[in-house]
């Protein structure tokens, strides 16, 4: 369990990479995934002033909260800020892209991944 590892549940490179082991442990593939809430790149469309036109044309080439994605895998490159990134394809165009881990979350709410994805993302922003 990633508790038995440390005492120390700040977020830093150790534990990010103490979390990524545990989830590469634990997580069962196939995961899809969608988002928490809408990502940084669409909170001027979404919050701000920019236009609706404006966001549906970049939503084609940018990943979006309300997309739908495959994980593929965990990246080996993570840090602080971001914490572990997922590498990701969006379920209706195959495009790949890399997302912050801590922004995603599963589909299936009664799935085991749900769960550890979940407490990943409460502990990221948290810690």
């Amino acid at each position: 369990m990633f508790l038995d590892k440390t005492e120390d549940l700040s977020k830093r490179m150790e534990t990010i990479k103490i979390y990524k082991e545990y989830l590469d442990q634990n997580l069962s593939f196939p995961i899809e995934l969608t988002g928490i809430e809408d990502f940084n790149w669409e909170e001027f469309y979404i919050l701000g002033p920019g236009s609706e036109k404006e966001y549906e044309k970049l939503k084609k080439s940018n990943p979006s909260f309300t997309d739908t994605f495959n994980l593929v895998k965990i990246d080996d490159c993570y840090d602080e800020y971001h914490g572990l990134i997922a590498n990701v394809i969006r379920t209706t165009d195959k495009k790949r892209f890399q997302v912050p881990l801590c922004d995603l979350k599963s589909t299936n709410k009664k799935s085991k991944n749900y769960q550890l994805l979940d407490d990943y993302s409460v502990w990221s922003v948290n810690y």
